[in-house]
């Protein structure tokens, strides 16, 4: 046997072993990881502190933030209203954010807008801006939610009934994805791909901060156990601040829950491919963190998710397993779809893009090569290159 064919075998065998493995975390996700469900008020609420930092987010707030502020009313405690506060925080925005938010929280008791302070040293945007949040918060229970994220009709009882029936310290959801775009189609439901498919949800509560995962588009916290560990001054200079604050949390002795949004939230991450605030440039800024900081690692992710996705689908692939690559990477897809209830026609249609879907985010692992990056107008230099 030639050694183009024995390497020809092993690469099959081992796309195969891959992918079967992502299926069975998939199956046991599909059964074992929670969804937020409506759920009755909470016989004695805690007071509520709901926190946005928000950095250029006028195209958002109009569209997601009454219905955030819609939380105010939407929990009661023993017969009377309990106490929720709403606070964003303007975070040096470039555009009209102040303005809207101040707007829509007019008249409105329990809503503010604050303006962030300027940036210390050594802090990433949004650690520092949530931590001003957490400093100005009264609540017994912090939730810092992205002004992207859109909240439905009882979504607050339902977050607080999972942080109450969880016993955790954290609760950290990942809202519905909605994509209208190609791009957004394209990339934005990686995300539940990673999620739900690498680790079993079953093994994140296990006392290991490396089997931790968190979401900084929706963190609640009883205030205690943020305080106590400092806040996000815990993740100042993190790219991936949410889920290094998960694993640290779990480190120092604190519980992590972790649930998808369903029905009662959701969020439009990138409204483009490509461009200032483009999903090319917002995966782009975590990519190289989430590869440990090694360009070598980034390379071979890349190169590895194109044999497994893309390279079955060419004609120049031969062998009796490509058919079963091909089923199982559109199954893959369609199972994640099913699990987190994106399951509109045109969301089940996307499963047909996933031999494109390495060539799509091609890109992004280019950008996310470069020494610096952007966000939000604001650069940042990468952590220092890892073996």
């Amino acid at each position: 046997m030639s050694a183009w064919r024995q390497l020809g075998r092993a690469y099959q065998t081992a796309a195969l072993g891959f992918l079967i493995y992502k299926l069975g975390t998939l199956s046991v996700n599909a059964l074992a990881f929670p969804v937020l469900r409506p759920r009755p008020p909470l016989p004695a609420a805690p007071r509520v502190s709901i926190l946005v930092p928000a950095r250029d987010e006028a195209l958002n707030l109009p569209h997601t933030l009454p219905r955030l502020l819609a939380q105010i009313g939407g929990i009661q405690n023993g017969g009377a209203q309990s106490a929720v506060e709403v606070l964003i925080l303007d975070d040096a925005s470039s555009d009209d954010t102040a303005r809207i938010a101040a707007d829509l929280c007019a008249g409105l008791a329990g809503a503010r807008v604050l303006s962030g302070l300027p940036r210390p040293p050594g802090w990433h945007g949004k650690p520092w801006a949530c931590m001003q949040l957490g400093r100005a918060a009264a609540g017994d229970v912090l939730i810092f939610t992205d002004a992207d994220v859109c909240w439905e009709a009882g979504t607050l009882n339902a977050l607080l009934h999972a942080l109450e029936h969880s016993g955790a310290d954290l609760l950290t959801v990942w809202p519905r994805q909605e994509t209208r775009t190609p791009g957004e189609r394209l990339l934005a439901p990686l995300v539940d791909d990673v999620l739900l498919s690498i680790l079993p949800v079953p093994i994140t509560a296990l006392p290991f901060a490396s089997m931790s995962a968190g979401n900084g588009q929706l963190m609640a916290f009883r205030r205690a156990s943020y305080h106590k560990v400092g806040g996000h001054a815990l993740v100042r200079g993190e790219v991936l601040e949410d889920v290094s604050f998960a694993a640290r949390l779990k480190a120092r002795g604190g519980r992590v829950a972790l649930a998808l949004g369903g029905d009662l939230m959701s969020v439009r991450m990138y409204r483009h491919y490509a461009g200032p605030g483009g999903a090319v440039e917002g995966f782009a800024k975590s990519l190289h963190a989430v590869h440990g900081g090694s360009r070598s690692v980034m390379a071979a992710s890349w190169l590895w998710h194109f044999g497994v996705y893309t390279l079955p689908w060419l004609p120049v692939f031969g062998g009796r397993v490509r058919p079963l690559l091909m089923l199982l990477g559109l199954l893959e897809r369609l199972l994640v779809n099913l699990k987190t209830g994106r399951t509109r026609r045109a969301d089940l249609l996307e499963v047909l893009l996933t031999p494109f879907t390495p060539l799509a985010a091609l890109p992004v692992y280019l950008l996310a090569w470069q020494p610096a990056y952007r966000w939000k107008g604001r650069e940042y230099t990468r952590a220092k290159e890892r073996a």
